[in-house]
């Protein structure tokens, strides 16, 4: 029998009070659901009311219900696309700096070593990664919005900065600091905006947005040579500024998390508290091995960025239907073979055009998973969607230190004594197995040991 019948049936006082009474008891089981359940020992009435809502699941953690991820609609597929155009702008353009060592080692600043020329790429990329916690930060307590005009304001200032450029230290400042800065305050906020909007296609749609990154590989490698051929290095640098320019304000007006900002005070913890996670520690371990192979990248930039447009998209694709930690860990051991059986017999036999082509493409596509489908891996493991800002970024910062080592060691490998690729192509290949054991110890933390199931 409900309870409000009870109610009106058993109450001594006049039917208007009773009434009266009774709206207000159903008012509180709708609106106060917490006091409800808290006090339902007490009271008969209120116990009923509260058996009445033992199949009501408890709320879920912040973000995490989900029936509230839209996972699809204009509006979150406008943000894929801002971030497609963010990607392509400032990760796409750090795909493309080794063009600019052998331009600045033969031209003005030819005094210089190759060493030494070679740290404007790689600071570059180690700031592109480094300042990921600070990004998530900003973004957890501001939203994507503040971020991006941030760092688009730095990237395009950067970018003019050294089209005027005449020695060491102003390449150095503009392009490797101040541009690298802001691609980096670009790039994160789209990667977390994407995953409050989807939840079974997740990785699909960070996938699609990355796959900016191996676009902007592709073309702008090939613009800058032409323009720098056709109107010289000043005005090519100022083309790709405007250009930029144009892709962050699209980005900036898209690109929005389906989540309120998380008004929280700085907590220098919480830079540091997914790393007593295990699964999180131990993906963060993987992740930063497979980064110190990313030197391979040098060898055919353009067929690696292209091959890893599709590695972005349809390893992502597959994670949303087997499990994203699942398809890490094929991908990556496929990665890991390709290296082994492609490159190694490249570096010892003598015709090796068709080996390194078809290595590129291969690993170009194993590759392109990475910064796909690790987004989604921590968003995976991240019980509290309003902090996954500062989580991703705290991965990638530790992801930045092989990037900054990565190249300097396989320099000095490839060149030791003997036959110093064969040495590199081992290094990498154990690297990537490495990091694939570490994800695999991960996906153990969360599921246990067993095979057949959804992670």
């Amino acid at each position: 029998m409900p309870a409000a019948k009870i109610h009106t049936t058993q109450h001594p006082f006049p039917k208007t009070f009773a009434m009266a009474s009774q709206t207000i008891e159903k008012d509180q089981v709708h609106d106060e659901p917490a006091d409800v359940e808290q006090s339902a020992a007490n009271t008969p009435l209120q116990g009923s009311i509260t058996d009445s809502k033992e199949a009501v699941s408890a709320p879920s953690p912040a973000g995490q219900d989900p029936k509230a991820f839209p996972d699809g609609g204009w509006e979150a597929w406008l943000v894929v696309l801002g971030g497609f155009c963010a990607a392509f702008a400032s990760f796409g353009w750090v795909n493309c700096v080794g063009i600019f060592q052998d331009y600045y080692a033969s031209n003005f600043l030819s005094s210089y070593s190759p060493s030494t020329v070679a740290w404007i790429p790689s600071t570059q990329s180690f700031m592109m990664f480094f300042w990921g916690p600070v990004v998530g930060k900003l973004y957890d307590f501001y939203g994507p919005r503040v971020p991006l005009v941030f760092g688009a304001c730095l990237h395009v200032f950067g970018l003019f900065m050294t089209s005027i450029s005449k020695e060491y230290y102003q390449v150095f400042l503009s392009q490797s600091i101040t541009s690298a800065i802001g691609c980096s305050f670009l790039f994160y906020p789209c990667m977390t905006a994407a995953s409050s909007w989807f939840l079974r296609h997740r990785a699909l749609a960070i996938g699609i947005m990355a796959s900016g990154s191996s676009i902007g590989g592709v073309v702008l490698p090939i613009m800058v040579h032409r323009l720098i051929r056709d109107s010289g290095f000043g005005w090519a640098m100022r083309a790709v500024a405007f250009l930029v320019l144009g892709l962050c304000i699209f980005a900036c007006l898209t690109v929005k998390s389906r989540l309120p900002p998380s008004k929280t005070p700085l907590v220098l913890k919480e830079f540091v508290a997914p790393y007593a996670e295990v699964p999180f520690i131990l993906l963060t371990i993987g992740a930063r091995a497979q980064g110190m192979s990313d030197g391979l990248a040098t060898y055919m930039i353009s067929i690696l960025n292209a091959s890893s447009t599709f590695g972005r998209i349809i390893p992502a694709h597959f994670g949303d239907l087997f499990g994203v930690f699942n398809v890490m860990i094929g991908v990556n051991t496929f990665g890991a073979a390709v290296i082994l059986a492609f490159w190694l017999p490249s570096t010892v036999s003598g015709n090796t055009n068709a080996l390194t082509i078809v290595f590129a493409i291969f690993y170009g596509f194993a590759s392109g998973c990475i910064f796909s489908i690790i987004p989604a891996m921590i968003a995976r493991i991240s019980p509290d969607l309003s902090k996954l800002g500062v989580r991703t970024g705290s991965l990638y910062a530790i992801s930045a230190t092989g990037v900054l080592i990565g190249s300097p060691i396989a320099g000095v490998i490839a060149s030791g004594s003997g036959n110093g690729f064969l040495h590199l192509t081992i290094f990498s290949g154990v690297l990537m197995m490495a990091g694939t054991a570490f994800i695999i110890l991960s996906r153990v933390k969360q599921t246990g040991l067993r095979v057949m199931v959804k992670a």
